[in-house]
């Protein structure tokens, strides 16, 4: 920073053209919407939108489409952020006032009271131990389940970090995670939910209806805030997009894993003039992003919360019980009793696995982000160990992974998972409207959202901020 305060000035260079928009480049330049799909898919679609379906039947399903699709506009216009400079939208955020001091401060923290209760790794391990002890844990497994719940959270750190480049790492693994869970969804549901099961799912997710009266609105701002991918993992995915090279964001470097060469960082963006040339190729990077979030990221996530919904509606009675140590399993335990074990432990491999990709992209997105922001906000950061960007991300990592382990003892999985995403439905008022302050100050007139662009942002933050008001309402009485 300089005697002002300020991070370092934006370098200038020419805005890389876009791959030409084929199919094979299309699945070779998309990454972050598949990486943002398996941290969405978790929390919202196993966990918490099966938990509103039990309730409250598939009416409220439309919470879903709407969210997603407001966080996919989000989401765009954080990346055009991070098109134009090639810096993370969180770094932008620091150069606004008061400063980079407060800001990293600010999002360091909201980041770490969303994403800091490693639920998904213990509820993650319930379904291990379903499988392991041959039966759903119950309290007298509290043990067992959280020994496994260090496993799982454990595994996630020595994953992703293990490879040349992380974001490659953690995108190839979510491909992988995706393709068992979707492909096991959709040969479960199709094979065995009746037509009368979809068309109220359908229904649900096409069909605006009315809120319940006298509502637990917890869950419903968690079920909002998780129905995508909710609050600072938003911001993450621009993280992901510098890492993957798209824009600008190919001129300032990238997190190399252990076993990667060490790469030079940037602690500063770089912008391009804009010319009929750069346009050209601004307007083929926004090709590719909206295949990577519109047709990824959003579709998969309404499909996602579809495909466990009918599987719910399906198999689980209106009224069943959520939670406790067999949280992951509330599929899994009716389809077993109907079909047999072998189907059960098909069922609990899916939850293993949604849960895992859940807690992976949170074990690099958090670190990463506060490693970004003290890269760039501190010459001292960028001296230690030799300059070298790999030996901070380890050190974030570690304090994570600490903390994560203490905080897997203080209560239930599902509880975490609820702590974290009404946290989650507060920081996507504050990333929408702080994005759209940005976005008016700092991109030439050129690149700017239009009108309706930037109604979606206030939209979003309507949104969330009504039901974290309802949620504060319902606290204090």
């Amino acid at each position: 920073m300089n005697e002002h305060g300020r991070l370092p000035r934006w370098g200038v260079a020419p805005l890389p053209e876009a791959p030409a928009f084929t199919g094979r480049n299309v699945l070779r330049t998309v990454g972050p919407g598949v990486i943002g799909l398996g941290v969405a898919i978790g929390g919202g679609e196993w966990l918490l939108g099966p938990s509103v379906v039990v309730r409250y039947g598939a009416t409220l399903l439309w919470i879903t489409t709407l969210a997603v699709i407001l966080q996919t506009v989000l989401n765009l216009e954080m990346a055009r952020y991070t098109l134009y400079t090639g810096e993370p939208i969180l770094i932008g955020f620091m150069r606004t006032r008061p400063g980079p001091g407060f800001w990293g401060w600010t999002y360091s923290l909201l980041s770490l009271l969303q994403y800091g209760w490693p639920g998904w790794a213990l509820a993650s391990a319930t379904a291990t131990a379903a499988i392991v002890l041959g039966r759903l844990p119950a309290e007298a497994d509290k043990g067992v389940v959280i020994a496994l719940g260090y496993l799982t959270f454990g595994a996630c750190f020595a994953l992703v970090f293990a490879g040349r480049k992380v974001e490659r790492t953690l995108e190839h693994a979510m491909w992988l995670l995706m393709a068992w869970v979707f492909m096991y969804l959709l040969v479960m549901d199709l094979a065995t939910v009746s037509a009368s099961n979809w068309q109220r799912v359908f229904s649900g997710l096409t069909r605006p209806g009315r809120l319940p009266e006298g509502g637990d609105w917890l869950l419903l701002a968690a079920f909002a805030a998780y129905s995508g991918l909710g609050g600072m993992g938003n911001a993450y995915i621009t993280h992901w997009m510098r890492d993957k090279g798209f824009g600008m964001g190919a001129t300032v470097g990238f997190i190399p894993g252990a076993r990667g060469r060490g790469v030079e960082v940037s602690p500063h963006g770089n912008v391009f003039p804009v010319d009929a040339g750069s346009l050209r190729a601004w307007r083929g990077w926004w090709r590719f992003l909206n295949v990577d979030q519109w047709g990824i990221f959003a579709l998969g996530s309404i499909g996602g919360m579809a495909l466990t919904a009918v599987l719910t509606l399906e198999y689980v009675p209106a009224g069943s019980a959520v939670g406790g140590w067999a949280v992951a399993n509330l599929q899994a335990a009716a389809i077993e009793r109907l079909h047999g074990r072998l189907h059960g432990v098909l069922a609990m491999l899916c939850g293993l696995w949604v849960l895992f990709s859940t807690q992976l992209g949170i074990v690099d997105g958090l670190p990463r982000s506060i490693t970004d922001m003290l890269w760039s906000g501190s010459a001292t950061v960028r001296r230690w160990r030799g300059g070298d960007i790999r030996a901070v991300y380890a050190v974030v990592l570690l304090v994570f992974a600490a903390w994560g382990c203490v905080a897997l003892n203080l209560a239930q999985p599902l509880t975490l998972l609820v702590v974290g995403a009404n946290i989650a439905a507060l920081n996507l008022v504050f990333l929408s409207i702080h994005t759209l302050v940005l976005n008016r100050r700092v991109l030439p007139p050129e690149l700017r959202p239009s009108r309706l662009r930037e109604s979606g942002l206030l939209l979003c933050a309507l949104f969330y901020g009504s039901f974290a008001l309802a949620t504060g309402l319902q606290l204090l009485h």
